[in-house]
C-alpha cells in the first residue's frame, strides 16, 4: 500500500528530479523519491 506524503525541498533539487524523469529513469517525482529513500536506507542499515 502507498501513503501520500507532502515534503517541501530545495528548487535545485526538484530541478534535477524533473531532468532525471525527461531521461527516462523513472516515471514520475515520486518515484525518484522513493528510489532515493530506499537506497538511504539500503547504505544506512547496511
Amino acid at each position: 500500500m502507498k501513503h501520500k506524503l507532502s515534503i517541501t525541498i530545495d528548487e535545485k533539487v526538484v530541478f534535477d528530479i524533473l531532468k532525471t524523469i525527461e531521461s527516462g529513469r523513472f516515471r514520475n517525482k515520486s518515484h525518484v523519491v522513493e528510489f532515493a529513500v530506499k537506497k538511504l536506507l539500503e547504505e544506512e542499515n547496511g
